[in-house]
C-alpha cells in the first residue's frame, strides 16, 4: 500500500471523518485487520481562520504548503487537503511538492460525470458556494451549478462555523438543512454537492430528497484508490 498524507485540523471534526472513512474504504477492499499507512498533520484552525478573516490567503497558502512539504518529507506519496474551503489555496500547496495533491472538487466532478449528473446545487461554506475556485472545477467537468441563494449562504455558513466545526449539532439546524434541500428539489435541482465535511453531521447522505454527492466520502474513496494503487 502507498502512504498518503492528510493536511488536517480544519476542523478536527473533519479530520476525524477523513481518518475514519479512508480506513473503512481500504478495509472493505482488502482484509479485516488492514490499516492503511496514513500521515496526518493537524494544523491549528484558529490561526488559519484568523489569516483568512484578514484576507491573508497568501499566509494560509504558505501554512498549508509548509505542511505539505513536511508530509512529503515524511514519505507521503500523495496529499489531501481535508477541507473544501481551503482548496482556495490549492495551487500554492500543489506547487510546493512533487507528489500529487488530490483536488476534492475534481474528485467530485469525476464522480458526477460517471453518474451522468449535470445539474446540481452546491452547499458548503460561504467561499465555497460563492467564489469561483471550487465552482469552476465542477463546471469544467460538465456540471451546471445553480446560482447561490444568499439567504441560504448565510444560514449554512453560520451553522458550519458556529456549530458543526466545534462538534455541535442541533435539531433546528437539521430542519433548516432539510428545508433548504427540499426547496432545491422543488426548484428543479437534480442533485446536491455537499461541499463541507461537517455537514455530514446533520444531513442524511444516504436517504435524502435528492441524490447527494458527498465531497468528503468521494475524496476519501479517491484516497483509498491511491493507497491501494487503483
Amino acid at each position: 500500500m502507498r502512504k498518503i498524507g492528510l493536511i488536517g485540523g480544519m476542523s478536527w471534526v473533519s479530520t476525524g471523518m477523513y481518518y475514519d472513512f479512508i480506513n473503512r474504504y481500504v478495509q472493505r477492499r482488502s482484509e479485516p485487520f488492514v490499516s492503511p499507512p496514513i500521515l496526518i498533520e493537524s494544523l491549528n484552525f484558529a490561526e488559519l481562520r484568523a489569516l483568512a478573516a484578514a484576507e491573508d490567503w497568501a499566509g494560509v497558502g504558505e501554512a498549508l504548503a509548509d505542511s505539505a512539504k513536511r508530509l512529503e518529507a515524511s514519505g507521503a506519496t500523495a496529499i489531501l487537503i481535508c477541507a473544501n474551503s481551503m482548496h482556495k489555496v490549492y495551487d500554492a500547496v500543489a506547487d510546493s511538492v512533487t507528489v500529487p495533491v488530490l483536488h476534492i472538487a475534481d474528485c467530485v466532478g469525476e464522480a458526477m460525470k460517471a453518474a451522468g449528473t449535470t445539474n446540481a446545487a452546491l452547499i458548503g461554506t460561504r467561499n465555497v458556494m460563492t467564489e469561483s475556485f471550487y465552482r469552476q472545477r465542477l463546471i469544467a467537468h460538465g456540471v451546471d451549478l445553480a446560482a447561490p441563494d444568499m439567504k441560504n449562504v448565510d444560514i449554512v455558513d453560520r451553522i458550519i462555523y458556529e456549530e458543526l466545526m466545534v462538534g455541535k449539532k442541533s435539531r433546528d439546524s437539521e430542519r433548516e438543512l432539510r428545508t433548504i434541500l427540499t426547496k432545491k428539489q422543488q426548484d428543479g435541482i437534480e442533485a446536491i454537492v455537499l461541499a463541507c465535511t461537517e455537514l455530514d453531521l446533520i444531513v442524511d447522505v444516504d436517504a435524502n430528497v435528492l441524490p447527494i454527492f458527498d465531497s468528503t466520502r468521494i475524496h476519501c474513496q479517491a484516497a483509498a484508490d491511491w493507497i491501494l494503487g487503483e
